[in-house]
Order: C-alpha cells, then structure tokens, then sequence
C-alpha cells in the first residue's frame, strides 16, 4: 500500500466556534431538531463559563485555532474493503482488522470527526447487542439515546462537558440487553490526522441488568505545529448486578491536549472498572468516576500517567457512595522524566446515606530524573464515621543498587529501567488484553530511549 497517499476530507468546518458553525454540523448530520437544540444549549453553556484555574496552563490552547468538526467521509462503512486506502493504511498499520478477525466481538475506527467503520458480529447482533456510531443511533435508536444521553455528564457539568455537548461527533452506542455476557472485547479506534482539529467523540455504553461487556479504546494522533484538541464525554450506566470494564490506550502527540470527562453510575450489585493508560500529550486532564449509586455497587479505578519533557499528565479518579455495602479501589501509577509533570487528583465522597463503605486508594510516583515532578492532590470527604478508608501514596526513584545488579548481568542501562519500570507498572499491565499489554511495553521501551546513560 502506498503509504504516501493523503486523505482529502469531504467538509472541514471553518476555524472557530460560534452558533452558525454549531447549526452547520448539525445539518451536514441531518439531526433531529431536538438534538440541534440541545447543542446549542450547551454553546450557550460553553460560552458561560470560564476555563478551569485550579490545574494545568491552559493558556496556549487557543479555542478560536480549532476546526471544530472535519467529515472524513460521505457515510460509514461496513466493509473494511469499501474505506478509502488513504484511511485505511493508518489502521491497517494498528492491525485493527486482524484483531477483529481474531479476538473482538466488534471494531470501530473513528478518523477526524467521523466514524468511518463500524462491525459487530452475528453472534452478538442476533442476541440483541447494539455497537454503533453515536450518530447512528440518534437516527436509529432515538429512544434510547433520548432515555439515557446526558444523563450522566450533563452539558453544565464542566466547561469541556459543555464544549462537547455542542460540537459531539463520533464516539460508540453500546446496549447490551438483559443477562447478556459478551465475552470477546469490543474496540474502538480513535485518530486525529488534520492540523488544529478538535475531536469531540461522545461515547454512550449501558448495560442493562445482569449482563456484561468489556470495551477498549485507542487513541493517536501525529505530530504537528500547531495544537490540536481531544475533548470526550464518556457515560456509563451499569444496571443492577452488570459489570463494565472500560480500558483507554491514549498515545496521542505531544502538541494534543486531552481534556476528557469520563463517568459511571453503578447500581445494586454492579460493578466498573476503568483502565486506563496516558501517554503522549502536551496536557492531560481526565478524572474517571464511579458514582456508587445503590447497595452493593463497586467501582475500581486503575491509571498510569507518563509525562516526559514539556508534558503534563493530570489524572486520577473520583469515588462517589451514595448508598451502603458499597466499595471502590483506586490504583494510580505515574512515571515522569526530563522535567515532565505527573499529577494525580482525586476524590472519594462518603455520603451521610453511605455506610459500612470501603475504599482503598493507593498512588505511587517514579521520577526517572532531577528535573522530573509527582504532586498529588487526594481530596477525602466522609460524612459518615462506619466507613474502612485507606489512603497511600509513594514517591521513588530507580534504585541505583538494582540497576547496577542488572547492568552487572550484560543488560543495557536502557533495558534494566525498562525493566524495573515495567515491575512498578505491573498492576496496571496485568489488567490489559495481551496485545495491548505488549503494546504498553513497546511504549514504555520508547521513553526510555535516551533517559539513562
């Protein structure tokens, strides 16, 4: 394949943000008016409100540089051969379709601002599980994207939230029905090709009582001059005694800034587990949430964050009971190098409603380097005293007495920190489906490139 090959967008939306721009999209969508209001509700939300001073600098993000909303193609295929070659060589080289061939129940792969491909199989159709476009199913399901949609992160919830409630496009719809437990991953793909793009993918995944699915994303982008902005919204609803697994894979460049909003509600009995890596970025801001809405509800929130020069990884997790019999586990990983930021922020609330809770948060720093920085920001609020809380935090360095031991056995300086990084991320790879986990340590092998020696 002739990797040389551009892709010309179908329609690039002017840089900007104002209402005409927001009602343009709306339209080369052919949305329902009901959906058109509600963005330009949410553009009037944006507009509102200020930029968040409490974390990273924001200061370099120009919201006016942006194009908001970039069509890659005239509709989605459901034939990987139907998908441009020009699209298709990015994924081919991921070996997205080879991994549906092998191990997925679904694929999706999002170019820019569309969906370009989406598949599930037969199997999982038949038994009444929908994985579609977020798009599709405003047309094809209104009345469950109309039950379910927003409301989980409402567009005033944040100032991102806002943004992407007014300029969403992409993402997946996933329904899994009753008792249903679909046992093979399904996987979406995310990519930003075009200079000063905003990608704004809303995801949507409910499972209904009694079943399960497991849903893994990644996330790319090259490297260009300009800045490019990555804004999701995420919501989870996981109906009585269901389990979520959702792992993200973020490798994007070090010009992106990924400002995510990514929430769970929990309900009798059901379960949620958030995996989630970062690499690459010039900020990263994303905080999943696990809001334990009824008895028995439990929520696990496992991270890493890599932050090399000029990089601000601000992740972390939030923890909110509402109810008794419920539990949570955070495990926060971080490494930072050449002057790179890692910060973990988060929040467990104990509501007066909430006893005999437990909650375990555990986070620990790696600084590779002088210049290198960890800060952490745990925030605990318990309004009831029959509650088990446990919080821990570490900050290290490579033990110099272990790297000597390895190098002493004819490993490179580069391959022992590859090592014993590895060892400290164990937790988290362990909870990666193989080919990501290998995945995890290429790119754990590329950081180190130059760090030591």
């Amino acid at each position: 394949m002739n990797s040389s090959v551009k892709h010309v967008s179908k329609f690039v939306a002017r840089l900007g943000l104002n209402q005409a721009i927001v009602q343009e999209l709306s339209a080369q969508k052919k949305e329902p008016e009901w959906m058109l209001n509600f963005r330009l509700k949410a553009l009037e939300i944006f507009e509102k409100k200020a930029l968040p001073s409490w974390g990273p600098d924001l200061s370099e993000l120009d919201i006016h540089d942006i194009h908001y909303y970039v069509k890659s193609l005239e509709k989605e295929q459901r034939s990987w051969s139907d998908v441009p070659d020009s699209i298709k060589e990015t994924f081919d080289a991921l070996g997205i379709l080879k991994a549906e061939q092998q191990v997925l129940a679904g694929v999706g792969a999002q170019y820019e601002s569309e969906v370009v491909y989406k598949s599930l199989q037969k199997q999982w159709s038949d038994l009444g599980v929908i994985f579609c476009s977020m798009d599709n199913a405003v047309r094809d399901y209104p009345d469950l994207v109309k039950q379910y949609f927003a409301t989980v992160i409402p567009a005033h919830d944040n100032k991102f939230a806002a943004l992407n409630s007014a300029v969403w496009s992409g993402g997946s719809f996933v329904y899994i029905p009753e008792n249903v437990h679909v046992t093979m991953p399904l996987q979406a793909y995310f990519r930003i090709d075009q200079p000063k793009m905003g990608q704004f993918e809303r995801t949507l995944i409910i499972a209904r009582p009694g079943s399960s699915v497991t849903y893994v994303e990644g996330c790319s982008a090259p490297v260009h001059r300009s800045n490019s902005l990555h804004s999701a919204v995420v919501e989870l609803i996981a109906q009585e005694g269901s389990y979520i697994r959702y792992t993200t894979i973020q490798n994007w460049s070090k010009n992106v800034y990924n400002l995510v909003t990514k929430r769970a509600v929990a309900y009798r009995n059901a379960s949620v587990d958030w995996v989630d890596g970062n690499f690459g970025s010039k900020v990263t801001m994303k905080y999943p949430c696990v809001v334990l809405k009824e008895e028995g509800a439990k929520g696990q929130v496992i991270s890493i964050g890599v932050a090399g020069k000029g990089q601000v990884q601000d992740t972390g997790a939030k923890m909110i009971h509402l109810a008794p019999k419920t539990s949570s586990h955070i495990i926060a990983k971080s490494i930072s190098k050449d002057g790179g930021s890692a910060i973990y922020r988060g929040l467990v609330k104990v509501s007066k409603a909430a006893q005999q809770v437990k909650v375990r948060t555990q986070c620990d720093a790696l600084l590779l380097d002088k210049t290198a920085t960890s800060q952490t920001y745990p925030t605990i609020d318990v309004a009831h005293n029959n509650v088990d809380i446990s919080h821990e935090a570490t900050v290290s360095r490579l033990n110099d007495e272990q790297l000597f031991y390895l190098m002493s056995r004819g490993i490179t300086a580069q391959a022992a920190s590859a090592l014993m990084i590895n060892g400290f991320i164990q937790i988290f790879v362990d909870e990666l489906p193989m080919e990501y986990a290998l995945e995890i340590n290429r790119l754990i092998a590329h950081e180190m490139e130059g760090s030591v020696g």
